[in-house]
C-alpha cells in the first residue's frame, strides 16, 4: 500500500499536475493507493479549485480516507519524542504515523521532510 503525502497529492492533482504520471504508474503496477485525514486537512486548507477538489473526491473519496485515531496518535507521539527537532513538523509526523500504522510506504515529493522518521518507508 502507498499513502500520499500532501505534496504528492498536490503534484498529482493541482496546477499542471507534474506528478500525475507517477500516480498513474503506481495504480497500473497494482498498488493500493490512498490518503489519510491529515493529508486531506492540508489539501483542503490550500487554495484549491473546484476542479481539483472534484478530482480528489473522484480519485480519493474523503469518506475512504484513513483516519488519524488513537493508534496513529500514539505512534506520532513516540516518533515526536524520538526526533531531534520535531517542532513545526507535527502534521508531517501525523502523516508518517498513518503510513507506519498501516505498514504502508509514503509517497512524498519532499523526502527530506521524512528521512529521519524511524520505521517509515518512502515510496
Amino acid at each position: 500500500m502507498i499513502l500520499l503525502d500532501t505534496s504528492a497529492l498536490i503534484g498529482a492533482l493541482a496546477g499542471r499536475r507534474p506528478a500525475l504520471p507517477s500516480l498513474v504508474s503506481f495504480v497500473r503496477d497494482g498498488s493500493r493507493v490512498g490518503v489519510c485525514a491529515p493529508v486531506l486537512y492540508e489539501w483542503w486548507r490550500g487554495p484549491r479549485t473546484a476542479e481539483e477538489l472534484d478530482a480528489q473526491e473522484q480519485i480519493f473519496p474523503s469518506a475512504a480516507a484513513f483516519p488519524f485515531g488513537a493508534r496513529e496518535a500514539a505512534v506520532a507521539a513516540e516518533v515526536y519524542r524520538r526526533l531531534k527537532r520535531p517542532r513545526g513538523r507535527e502534521i508531517d509526523i501525523a502523516i508518517a504515523a498513518c503510513a507506519i500504522t498501516r505498514d504502508a510506504a509514503l509517497w512524498t515529493l519532499n523526502p527530506g521532510d521524512f528521512k529521519d522518521i524511524p520505521g517509515l518507508e518512502l515510496a
